[in-house]
């Protein structure tokens, strides 16, 4: 089996034309955000969507749901699609819902998006409680049925909580280091810790928003800090979570940052003259772009092993021992 090209996070505006670049860019599997906002309903909604494409396009995605499914599409050429919630909603004040939803495929679940969520804080509150009642049991109950803990959208507190409450490594899989660059959505060098030494994984965004400089944010500077989190933290649990929007409306910018539980627009990362979504950097616009970061990992003097980890290889290695019961 030759290295994976796994990417852990997107949103695009799925295409067949956003199936295909994928597999001309050899990516072997994509999670893929199912929920926001949504109900439990909403979500199964969205699944049906997701559906039809694996019908009408066989020869270029399917379903994900193991470690495996990662090899089987390297030999069958196509892409592996997981799925993930970026909110807890989807399981409305019901933990029973968190089996349910793993047996419908969901393999990555976030604690908060931005805001206090029943199980825990998001990173734009002022006060981090950290993690609540439910969210203990929820994230015991996501431990044994094999859903990981994402805890992108988290604040300090219940971040630190989440990765020493889970009995299992969490992820989170669509951040920076705060180090870098200071967006309210980084990590700090605390977080970053904790998480890896606890076997947890980071996934590296692409996002302008969370890139230093933006959307003018260089190759150089983006691999470079991927290499100096390599020295502080390991090569081994380190990867790419794009969060690639590509071909998104900015309407749905503002679903994901307002949803239903505000009647005024909120800006998140952005502002009022910049509202929608951000230019992506030049080097990274579609999923054909994956092989720049590999050449620029390797510019850094990063040794080939170190880079077919964060290209894929570190995400197939927890997909085989996360999404499984205990």
């Amino acid at each position: 089996m030759r290295a994976p090209l796994i990417d852990n996070l997107q949103y695009a505006n799925f295409s067949p034309r956003i199936f295909e670049q994928m597999r001309e860019s050899g990516v072997d599997a994509v999670h893929v955000t199912i929920a926001y906002h949504e109900s439990f309903r909403e979500m199964v909604l969205n699944l049906e969507r997701w559906n039809r494409w694996f019908e009408e396009h066989p020869d270029l995605i399917f379903k994900g749901t193991t470690g495996q499914d990662v090899r089987r599409a390297q030999e069958t050429g196509r892409t592996a699609i997981f799925f993930g919630f970026q909110n807890p909603s989807p399981i409305e004040d019901d933990i029973g819902l968190v089996e349910i939803c793993h047996q419908l495929g969901i393999r990555f679940m976030q604690l908060t998006y931005n805001n206090q969520s029943l199980l825990a804080t998001g990173c734009y509150e002022e006060d981090d409680t950290g993690l609540t009642r439910m969210g203990k049991q929820v994230v015991a109950e996501m431990n044994r049925v094999g859903m990981v803990v994402d805890m992108s959208h988290s604040a300090e507190r219940s971040t630190l909580e989440a990765i020493g409450q889970s009995t299992r490594p969490i992820a989170i899989t669509h951040a920076n280091p705060h180090w870098w660059h200071a967006a309210l959505r980084n990590k700090s060098d605390r977080v970053l810790s904790a998480l890896t030494e606890a076997g947890g994984m980071l996934g590296f965004s692409m996002y302008p928003h969370h890139l230093a400089g933006g959307g003018d944010c260089t190759l150089e500077s983006f691999c470079g800090m991927i290499a100096e989190a390599a020295e502080r933290y390991g090569a081994r649990n380190l990867g790419l979570g794009s969060d690639l929007c590509q071909d998104q409306p900015d309407s749905i910018v503002e679903w994901m940052r307002v949803g239903r539980w505000s009647k005024t627009i909120d800006y998140g990362e952005g502002s009022a003259a910049n509202a929608g979504f951000p230019p992506m950097p030049d080097w990274f616009e579609d999923n054909r772009d994956f092989g720049n970061i590999r050449k620029g990992l390797l510019d850094q003097g990063m040794t080939t092993e170190e880079v077919d980890g964060i290209m894929g290889g570190n995400w197939h290695r927890f997909y085989t021992e996360s999404f499984g019961p205990l």
